[in-house]
């Protein structure tokens, strides 16, 4: 077969950029295919309101998992900021307030609001723990799939028993008696995963919430999500990266030679190696490559522009409140109730969420004339709502799941939420909320799940997962995007791995 490209990349989100620039980097003739007419999947930013003069991160909205290193290999003009806040989380009230440093407000905090010091100190012990495993386990990311003993032997026997052996709700209820406490610590290992904290799933969840380069730190993208995909865009560009919008991709076929891509123009495209940057369960429709069993995505997403940030009943500051993660009924006993009761077909009564507001760390997303007006943008994940809930009266069933968890935040607040959403240009309140089935719809996540699959322990648990956690059961297709083992998240990992893996066939070719 002779071959228009060496690599052929399917989808133009963050993963695939990554993958794509470190390609061309090597030398290699690369063709980057997108659907839909702009890039950046999941990270990008976008108006959304008619006439409003904020740029929001729509889909995804804070990093942690993207190393540093792929910044620094790539030579990204990109730019993370810190909160000061890790989260605030009322309760009646009163509410716990986390300084990202865990400091003596934050120790003062915990300790008022259960009337001792036992919580604060659990709370330092534990993420301290935490903490070196994150050390340990996230070098490893970019490195060649790691055998599970090895990774046993890097963490330690009685870390290994707490993270990963136990279901995390053993380990929380070792370190911890406050329900509140508990739920808040439990929150990293639910989002973007339908499980209770008895599955180990929620292990493996939190984990990939708190590895990040080393510290877990969760960062606002400064300007937005987009800023990513437009510093990769343009590397892309310099590299020489052949970059199509707008084409999809109706076929692939494949021989011991190399993949074959046809287009809906009718064009049809060789390369020696394909990699996807999409969902498992897409590759599968185009290719046959059988995709893993999933479960479905089970997060609401909402955004919102304000008049102004809204006044609390405990009186904390709004501006400390909202700039870092705002948990919303997230009690350990709230998770997980309704977490059951979604499991069995009910809309939970009391949904749990949370939220924040990227423009009191980052105001640039709002034009000038808005900053001096004092708006601000809110970002909102619910969380225990699964797609399955919306599959008989999808519109019907979104409009009391969108009631109820704005009552959830409106019980905390002084007055509702509704007054203070901002109205775009024709007189609409500037307020969206996607549902699973619309994040399918709109960036081709099956079933809303953001992980594209379940999210899988990140070292090699099975012999076929490969060297690099990105191959497939045909050698010249490649996994680039969340599906891959250690793909989970806005991270650039799966990207970064499949690329290696890629160059190494290629090399093996020539």
């Amino acid at each position: 077969m002779q071959h228009d490209y060496e690599v052929a990349i399917v989808g133009g989100g963050h993963n695939a950029l990554v993958a794509a620039c470190y390609l061309a980097k090597a030398g290699k003739k690369v063709v980057l295919l997108e659907k839909n007419r702009e890039f950046g999947g999941a990270t990008k930013s976008v108006f959304a309101f008619e006439g409003v003069d904020a740029k929001l991160s729509r889909y995804s909205y804070l990093v942690a998992l993207f190393p540093d290193q792929i910044k620094e290999d790539l030579n990204l003009e990109f730019e993370t900021l810190s909160r000061s806040i890790s989260s605030y989380t009322p309760s009646g009230n009163t509410g716990i307030l986390i300084n990202r440093n865990f400091d003596a407000e934050s120790i003062e905090s915990i300790a008022a609001f259960t009337s001792n010091n036992e919580e604060s100190d659990a709370w330092e012990r534990f993420y301290k723990r935490i903490g070196e495993v994150a050390e340990v386990l996230a070098p490893t990311m970019l490195e060649p799939l790691k055998e599970e003993a090895e990774i046993k032997a890097l963490i330690g026997d009685e870390l290994w028993d707490e993270f990963v052996a136990q279901p995390l709700e053993e380990t929380l209820n070792k370190y911890f008696k406050n329900d509140v406490v508990k739920g808040i610590v439990l929150t990293d290992g639910l989002i973007g995963t339908f499980a209770s904290a008895s599955e180990r799933l929620s292990n493996i969840c939190f984990l990939y919430h708190l590895i990040g380069n080393g510290t877990g730190e969760w960062r606002v993208p400064k300007g937005g999500m987009g800023k990513l995909v437009e510093a990769l865009l343009q590397r892309a560009n310099s590299l020489g990266v052949e970059m199509r919008a707008g084409t999809e991709i109706i076929d692939i076929n494949t021989s011991q030679d190399g993949v074959k891509v046809k287009l809906n123009t009718g064009e049809e495209l060789k390369a020696e190696v394909l990699l996807s940057g999409a969902a498992p369960k897409v590759l599968e429709r185009l290719t046959g490559i059988k995709a893993s069993p999933f479960r479905d995505g089970s997060q609401v997403k909402m955004n919102m522009v304000l008049k102004r940030l809204p006044n609390l009943k405990s009186g904390m500051d709004p501006k400390k409140a909202f700039a870092g993660t705002f948990h919303i009924d997230e009690s350990y006993e709230q998770l997980e109730r309704a977490y059951h009761q979604a499991k069995s077909g009910v809309i939970p009564d009391v949904i749990p969420s949370e939220m924040y507001c990227h423009t009191l760390t980052d105001p640039s997303i709002l034009s000038e004339s808005m900053q001096a007006a004092g708006n601000h943008t809110i970002t909102l994940f619910a969380l225990h709502t699964p797609a399955s809930l919306f599959d008989k009266d999808h519109n019907q069933v979104k409009a009391e799941v969108s009631k109820r968890i704005l009552a959830g935040l409106n019980s905390y607040l002084v007055e509702p939420i509704d007054e203070l959403i901002l109205n775009d240009l024709s007189g609409k309140p500037c307020i969206e909320v996607k549902t699973p089935q619309e994040l399918e719809a709109e960036i081709d996540l099956p079933r809303g799940n953001i992980f594209h699959s379940d999210l899988i322990w990140p070292w090699r648990t099975q012999d076929e997962q490969g060297k690099w956690g990105v191959e497939t059961t045909h050698d010249r297709i490649l996994i680039a995007g969340a599906g891959a083992v250690r793909g989970g998240g806005v991270s650039g990992i799966a990207g970064h791995n499949a690329a290696m893996a890629a160059l190494e066939r290629l090399a093996k070719s020539n």
